[in-house]
Parts: structure tokens; C-alpha cells; sequence
């Protein structure tokens, strides 16, 4: 018996004490792996906002007219195409990440091809939709010359579609392996050529032009990501080849589709919401001073939320390779580690809201004091729901990981469409508080969804979710056994 073995048996003070190093070693080296994971994704998210602000800003210099009919297009296409994708795409998570942990890289390459292929189909209703985006604008109140501005739009940006519905895909795929530098690097090279493409295409062909830009950077991403993956693939000898990548069974297609409703519903319910309140907010006494305010201040958010995606991201990746792993100490520390990190993030995130409250007006305008002073008192609000909503999002991913994205659909459900919107529609109509009466509505809203799914995490048994991943990940697993039973069989 070694020195080390004898004290820890002769002194329980010494056992503990070398307990309590392993853990901190143990919780040191997650951190580690997640910012490896974490930092590249947080540059891209904070680069693709570059992207729409650049958008917005050339949308900005076709004119009045033309700056509302493409923002009203994008934000139609945010809501009735970008968000499905987004969200059927985030499927991949859960599967490709138990699959990985698991080394069953069969599941990995097939899940990839079938949600391309979802995707894909899914793309021709929503082409449709927006092809008649001009109907339904008019149904709802906007006027003929704006409408058909946003259909104009949105026919030029049809392609990204497609072009979404590889990149959701391989950037999903590559991130559930742990592999974001590629992304960042990707990201960045096509980013950085959207100014020059825009300055090109928007005097060439005006606001048909800024929308061509969009997919045309997205696909350069595309095909930059795709020759990665290629290349990645080849030095692995086959492997790609030899995973079966066109022998989908209907268990592997329905698995894919049972989690695609609830994570689809799940980020469409959340960027609804926040549409829903834009709208709400065009209903108050001074409707252009209430929109401009709001829309500041969630431009804000939406640069915390970059870093929000990330945190969840990393969790997701790391939560779902341990289960695949088999190892549930792992994936409970990697919850619990990324939860704490969310909540001290968000408490960052507060303060930083709070110090930048007096000059982010500024940035949007210089002369209307009302919606300068409007933009101060409002993000102090906001910097308390960031509070929430850092570790908020940690949670629908830890859920998601564990292949149960539907409790993450029932508490957005819950908590933002049954309580944040009647109570804020409440206090900011009859308790006339205006826009901060829906704010408050939305941190009461949050607080609860961050309740029930914190209730429904601490509740989970990790022995038995690791188990569930076993039997995800185990007809492909005992296929490719048997396969390689049947060659070593052959060869002797």
C-alpha cells in the first residue's frame, strides 16, 4: 500500500481532503473543455450579429420606403423560415452528440444526411409562404407599396433557404463533436467579404441586392465548412464510407423527426415572442418612440444572447458526449458547471448592461432625448432579465441533451405565452406602465420557465439518462460490430 493510500485510511480528514482536490482538478479541466468549445462559437455568434447589423445599415440606405419593406421581409423571414430551420436542425444536437460520445460514428453520419435532407423539404412550404408574403402583409394591415417591397425581398433571398439547410447541419454536426474553430474561421472569412459584397450588389441591383448578399455570404460559409468536413473525413480512412451514410432505417427517421417538433416549436416559441412584443409595443399611446426604443434595446440583447447560444452550445456538446459515453458523473458535472458559469455570466452581462445604458441610445440617434432617456430606464430592466436568462438558456440545452427538448417546448409554452405576454400586455395597457410594464411582464415570464426547468433538471437520474443514450446509440453499434465480426470472418 502506498503512503497516500495509508493516510487517507488512518485520517478521514486526509480522504476528504484528497476528494475535494480530485473534484476541483475534475471541475477545472470541464471548464477548460468548454472554453475551447465555447470562445470560437462566442466569436461567430458576435460576427453573424455583424452580419445583420451590416444588413440592416445598406437596408437603411435604399430609403425610407425600401428600410421598411426589407426589415419587414427579414423579420417575416426570421419568423417563418430561419427560426424552423434553426430549431429542426437543433435535433441534431442531442443524437449526433450521444452518437459521438458513444464512438458510434454510423449515427453521427447518417443523422447529418437525414437532416439535410428535412430541411430541404421542409424549405418548399415556407418558399411558398414567402412568395405570397405580400397576401398576408396586406391581411394583417400593412400597406400594398411596403408589402410588396418585402416580397420583392424575399424572392431575392430565397436561396438561402437551401443554403441554410446545409449549414444548420454541418454547423450542428462539427459543434456536437467539439469542433467550433472551424466555424469561427469560416465564419470569419465570409464575414469579413459581406461589406465589399454588399457595397457591389445593393448599387448594382438596390434592396434586391442587399438580400442576394445575405445567402451569397451564408454559402460561402457553405461551401468553406463543407470542404472542411471533406477533408477531415478523407484522413480518417474511410471511416466516412464506411459509416453507412445512405442505409437510414424508419428507427433512425423517426427518432430525427420526434425530436424536430418540440426543438423546432422551442426556438420558434422564443423568437416569436419577441416579435409578439414589437408588435404589442406598436399598440402604445406613442407607438414610434415605444418600437424605436424597443428595438435598441433588444439590439443589445441580442449581443449578450450571442454569447447565451454559446454557453448553451457548450453544454449541449458536452452533456450529450458524456451520456453517449456512459458516463454520468460527467454529464452531471458538465450540467452543473455550465449552470454556475451561466449564472455568473448573466450577473456580468447585467452589469455591463447597466454601464452601457448611458451612450447605446446615442449610438441610434442624437437628437430624440425621449427615446435616448426611454433606452436608459429600459435596460436597467433588461440587465435583471439577463440575469435570468443566461442560465435560463442553460437549462432548455441541458434538457435538450438529454433527448427531452419537449419539457424546453412546455416551458416557453408556459412561461412566456401563458403568463410574460398577458401580464405584460396587462401592466403596460391597463396599469399604463408602457413598454417597461411589458419588460417586467417578460422577467416574471422568464423566472418561471428558469424554475420549472431548473425543478426538472435537479430531478434528473444521470444513471438512467446515460442508459437511454445506450439504447439511442445501440442498433448502429451492434451493427457495425457485427460487420466488423463479418469481415474479420472473412479475411480468416
Amino acid at each position: 500500500m502506498s503512503e497516500t493510500s495509508k493516510l487517507e485510511s488512518l485520517d478521514p480528514e486526509v480522504s476528504e481532503g484528497c476528494c475535494s482536490k480530485t473534484l476541483m482538478q475534475s471541475i477545472v479541466h470541464e471548464l477548460k473543455l468548454q472554453m475551447r468549445i465555447g470562445l470560437p462559437l462566442v466569436a461567430m455568434n458576435l460576427l453573424w450579429f455583424g452580419k445583420m447589423t451590416t444588413t440592416s445599415v445598406f437596408l437603411g440606405h435604399q430609403g425610407e420606403h425600401n428600410l421598411a419593406g426589407g426589415s419587414l421581409g427579414f423579420s417575416f423571414a426570421n419568423v417563418t423560415g430561419f427560426a424552423v430551420l434553426y430549431g429542426i436542425s437543433a435535433a441534431m444536437e442531442p443524437i449526433c452528440g450521444q452518437a459521438f460520445g458513444a464512438k458510434n460514428f454510423k449515427l453521427l453520419h447518417k443523422t447529418l444526411l437525414m437532416a439535410v435532407l428535412v430541411l430541404l423539404l421542409i424549405s418548399i412550404p415556407i418558399s411558398f409562404l414567402w412568395l405570397n408574403v405580400h397576401k398576408i402583409l396586406i391581411v394583417f394591415g400593412q400597406r400594398e407599396d411596403i408589402s410588396f417591397i418585402a416580397k420583392r425581398f424575399l424572392i431575392y433571398l430565397l436561396p438561402d433557404l437551401p443554403v441554410l439547410s446545409l449549414l444548420c447541419p454541418l454547423k450542428a454536426y462539427l459543434s456536437s463533436q467539439g469542433v467550433t474553430l472551424p466555424i469561427m474561421y469560416t465564419t470569419a472569412a465570409a464575414t469579413s467579404l459581406h461589406i465589399p459584397i454588399n457595397i457591389y450588389l445593393s448599387r448594382a441591383k438596390g434592396i434586391q441586392g442587399v438580400a442576394m448578399a445575405v445567402w451569397i455570404t451564408d454559402f460561402i460559409v457553405v461551401i468553406l465548412l463543407t470542404g472542411y468536413v471533406i477533408y477531415v473525413e478523407r484522413l480518417k480512412e474511410n471511416k466516412w464510407r464506411e459509416g453507412g451514410l445512405l442505409n437510414q432505417s424508419a428507427q433512425d427517421w423517426l427518432r430525427l423527426i420526434k425530436l424536430s417538433g418540440p426543438c423546432c416549436l422551442t426556438v420558434c416559441l422564443e423568437w416569436w415572442c419577441y416579435e409578439i412584443l414589437v408588435l404589442l409595443a406598436g399598440r402604445l399611446p406613442n407607438p414610434v418612440e415605444a418600437v424605436s426604443t424597443l428595438i435598441i434595446v433588444l439590439n443589445f440583447d441580442y449581443l449578450l444572447y450571442g454569447v447565451m447560444l454559446s454557453l448553451g452550445t457548450c453544454v449541449a456538446t458536452r452533456v450529450s458526449n458524456e451520456l453517449g459515453a456512459n458516463n454520468p458523473k460527467g454529464a452531471y458535472r458538465a450540467a452543473y458547471t455550465t449552470l454556475v458559469v451561466g449564472a455568473v455570466s448573466g450577473c456580468i452581462g447585467a452589469l455591463v448592461t447597466i454601464s452601457c445604458r448611458g451612450f447605446w441610445g446615442s449610438l441610434y440617434t442624437h437628437h430624440d432625448q425621449m427615446i435616448i432617456n426611454g433606452v436608459k430606464k429600459m435596460m436597467l430592466i433588461m440587465a435583471i432579465v439577463g440575469v435570468i436568462n443566461f442560465p435560463l438558456l442553460v437549462c432548455g440545452e441541458i434538457v435538450r441533451a438529454t433527448a427531452k427538448p419537449s419539457l424546453g417546448m412546455y416551458a416557453n409554452l408556459g412561461g412566456f405565452y401563458l403568463l410574460a405576454l398577458p401580464l405584460g400586455a396587462s401592466l403596460a395597457f391597463k396599469a399604463k406602465l408602457g413598454l417597461g410594464g411589458f419588460l417586467i411582464g417578460f422577467l416574471a415570464g422568464a423566472s418561471v420557465c428558469f424554475a420549472v426547468l431548473l425543478i426538472f433538471i435537479a430531478r434528473i437520474d444521470w444513471e438512467k439518462e446515460a442508459g437511454k443514450a445506450q439504447i439511442l446509440t445501440s442498433n448502429t453499434v451492434e451493427e457495425q460490430t457485427l460487420g466488423s465480426q463479418s469481415k474479420h470472418e472473412e479475411v480468416s
